[in-house]
Formats: structure tokens, sequence, C-alpha cells
């Protein structure tokens, strides 16, 4: 459905470029102004991050080097002769400059709407039109940005992407989170009006599957990532998290708990603990120490003598663009990201949390005109039905942690120009995790400690 969205969303605005996002030409796309809007930033995100994917696959190197100031001679950076492989470091250059244009483009428009309440104020017509403009402007930044001088750039950015990267996982685990209850919701509703034992089988099959790859995913982790006499940090974090998620399983089905929240469960808390397994193995990924960090492909392909024995140290320079963590990390920021532009939670709590209001968020209706199109319903003239500015803040996280996820959390060095994996990526990961499942605990546990409070 959100690809369905998202495309239809495409076509509706290929005749409406320059003006507000009202003619919608694909029956299944949104019926009103605020969720169309928030698919079409969305696409420019999504084209943003389309182009750095493809500016770093092999053969673009070429290309990537013609550009004044990246490279001179084709095999070093000026300045910093012989250190360094260009070949290599132009991928990453420009995925920074790419994303440093995007992070630019959205951080802009979160201050530009700054307390915007309905769509009445001229901001508003900003926020749903011209997008032409916008898309011309988002091209300017990125043709400068590619002109920015080396410097300390990539390194004060690099600090930008993790602290935006640590928030936008939280993120990533809230949505999941109003996902997972709002499955729940849906299925248990269903089995109220059907066939009860079809949905209840779907649940506790679904439920059953994420614990089962949770428990697989901790085995290989201990088998592949740990050594007996070493990687101390990896047995901690794998042991913490596997003991913090089996808290949360049990706060989530205790008697007091499913009193106040009944429709809390098993099915949410298996989510959130696949997620946590997830970003768990991702940060070990990033751990410099290759003996507790070995190489997925020669774990797959066996080319490795020994499981256990450790891959060696790449020279300065020489990393690998794509691994499996990256790509399941990009494809879930691709579901979260379509899922906020398209959601419209019933949880009071998520609302609160993602400046949201309560709704359906409805995907059908719409007007149709006398010339047979349907248009969209402007939804927002007695309020706006989800924060402009903190919707654009949202997105220029996303594209910091774009950035760090291309370019696997590399940390540039300023001596060598090289791209080097550090520890502070590893516990950005790890403490994110924590508090996503501290946040998992709080909305559990907080309609029992807030008495005087609704949560419903």
């Amino acid at each position: 459905m959100g690809a369905c969205l998202a495309l239809c969303s495409l076509a509706s605005c290929a005749s409406c470029l320059c003006g507000s996002a009202p003619c919608l030409l694909c029956g299944c796309c949104p019926s009103n102004n605020s969720t169309m809007t928030r698919l079409v930033f969305s696409f420019f995100l999504l084209l943003g991050t389309l182009v750095s994917v493809i500016m770093i696959l092999p053969g673009m190197e070429t290309q990537l080097k013609k550009i004044p100031g990246f490279c001179q001679g084709g095999s070093s950076i000026p300045g910093v002769e012989n250190h360094v492989d260009c070949d290599v470091i132009v991928g990453y250059k420009s995925v920074y400059r790419m994303c440093f244009a995007m992070a630019c483009f959205f951080f802009f428009f979160s201050v530009l709407m700054i307390r915007v309440r309905s769509s009445k104020d001229p901001r508003a017509a900003v926020q749903n039109g011209f997008w032409f403009f916008k898309f011309l402007v988002l091209v300017g930044i990125t043709v400068g940005a590619f002109f920015i001088p080396d410097g300390t750039f990539h390194t004060v950015w690099f600090y930008f992407g993790v602290v935006g990267s640590f928030i936008f996982i939280v993120i990533q685990l809230i949505l999941l989170i109003d996902f997972a209850h709002s499955w729940n919701q849906a299925w248990v509703e269903n089995a109220e009006e059907g066939n009860s034992k079809c949905w209840f089988a779907g649940l506790l099959t679904f439920t059953i599957l994420h614990y089962v790859l949770a428990f697989a995913a901790v085995v290989l982790f201990y088998l592949y990532y740990t050594q007996p006499d070493d990687c101390a940090e990896h047995k901690a974090f794998i042991s913490l998290n596997l003991i913090f998620s089996v808290i949360i399983s049990i706060v989530s089905i205790l008697p007091k708990v499913q009193e106040v929240q009944p429709q809390s469960g098993l099915l949410q808390s298996s989510l959130i603990t696949l997620y946590t397994m997830y970003i768990t193995w991702s940060a070990m990924t990033n751990n410099p120490n290759r003996k507790c960090n070995p190489s997925l492909l020669s774990l797959v392909s066996n080319t490795s003598s020994s499981a256990l024995s450790p891959t060696p140290t790449p020279a300065p320079g020489q990393v690998q663009w794509w691994d499996a963590q990256g790509i399941v990390g990009l494809v879930i920021f691709l579901f979260c990201t379509l899922y906020a532009s398209i959601r419209s939670s019933n949880n009071t709590q998520v609302n609160k949390l993602m400046q949201t209001e309560e709704g359906s968020g409805g995907v059908s209706g719409g007007e149709v005109g006398e010339d047979g199109i349907r248009r969209a319903v402007d939804n927002e003239e007695d309020g706006v039905t989800y924060s402009y500015s903190f919707f654009h803040f949202c997105l220029f996280l996303a594209s910091l942690y774009i950035m760090m996820t291309l370019t696997n959390w590399y940390q540039p060095d300023t001596s060598t120009q090289a791209m080097l994996t550090r520890m502070p990526a590893v516990w950005v990961k790890i403490s994110s995790s924590w508090l996503g499942l501290a946040l998992y605990l709080w909305t559990l546990v907080a309609p029992l400690i807030l008495t005087n409070r609704d949560f419903n």
C-alpha cells in the first residue's frame, strides 16, 4: 500500500508541480491535502537517497572524479598525495554532499514552518504547493554542496550525522511500536467481528515467527561475533539486549498492564525484540576489531578456513560500501518513511510524541469535479493534522541517517582522508536500542504510574 501511494503521488504531481497538491489522477491516492504533501516531500527524500545510492555504485567514480576539486590525476585528493585511492573516496564524499543538501533543504522548511496552525496561514501555501520551485531549490543546494572545500567539512558533518542518526533510530522504533499496536488492534477487531480462529492464528504465527528470528539471531551473534577470550563488549551487548527483551515481553502481558491496556500483547513486544536484535547486529558490524567483526561475505561463502578466524584488517581507504545490515537498514528506513507519510494513529501517546492528530488516515474519497478529476480536500482549514515543522525535522534526521547508513558509519580521518570505522558508532547504535526499549517499557507502565492521566 505504501509503495502504491508513493507511485500514485508521483503521477499526480506531474500535472500540478507549480500549484498546490489538489489534483489526484489515481483512484488509490489519498483524498486529503495533508497526506499528499507528506508523500511528495517523502518522494524528494527517496529521490535524493536513490541519487546517493547511484553515486556509490561501482563505475561511478570515473564520472565523479570529473567534478572540479574532487580529484586530481584520478589517483589522489588535492593536498593528500598518495594517501588514498580516489576511486574509493569520491563515492564517500558525494554521499556526504548529497545528504548535506537534503538536510539543509528540510531543515530550512522545518524552521520556516514553525507554529503553522492551519492552512489559512500564508506559509501553508508554500508547504502544500510550488513543487517545481522546491525541486529547483533542492537541485541548487545540491550543486552548491559539491563545491564545498574539503577542510574539516567531513569530520564536522560526521558528528552531525551520528547525533541525527541516533535520534532517527529512536523515531523509527516509535513508528514500529505504533505500527505493531495498529496491526494488533486491527486483527483483534477483525477476530471479534468474523472468523476469530483465523485472525488469532495469524497473530500467534507472526508473534512466534518474530521471536524465533530474534532467538536465532542471538545464537548466531554468540557464534560468530564473540570469542572465548575476546569481544567482551559484544557479549555484554547481546546479553543485555536479550535480558531487556525478555523483560518487556513479560511486562506486556502482566495482568495489571493488560487491565489498563487491553491491546498490549506479545505481538508488539516480539516486533520490538526483533528490531532490537537488528540494531545490536548493526552495532557489532561497526566494531573496528576484525576478530570480533568477521566479514559476512566470508561467513556465507566459507572463503575463510574457519568461521571464527579473524579477517584481515582493511588498508586505509579500502571500505565495503554495501553490506547486509546496511541493506536491511535502508528497507526499514523506506518502510518508516512511507508509514510516517500516510499514518494517522489512534494511539494518543504516539500522536503526542510525533505531534500528529488522532484519526483514521483515510486514503479514499475526495471530491470529483465536473471535469471528472478527483481532487484533494483541504482538511486543515480548522487546524493542521500534523506539525509541519516536526515532519520536516524528521526528514532532516532521515537525511543524516541515510548518509551514515550508506557510508557504513565510517569516520573520516583528517590526516589521511581515509574512512575508518570507530567504536563511537557502536555505542551510538547500542545506546539508541536501550533508549528505544526504555520508551516502549514506559508506554506499558505509564498508565500504572500516572493514574491521574488519560492514556486511552
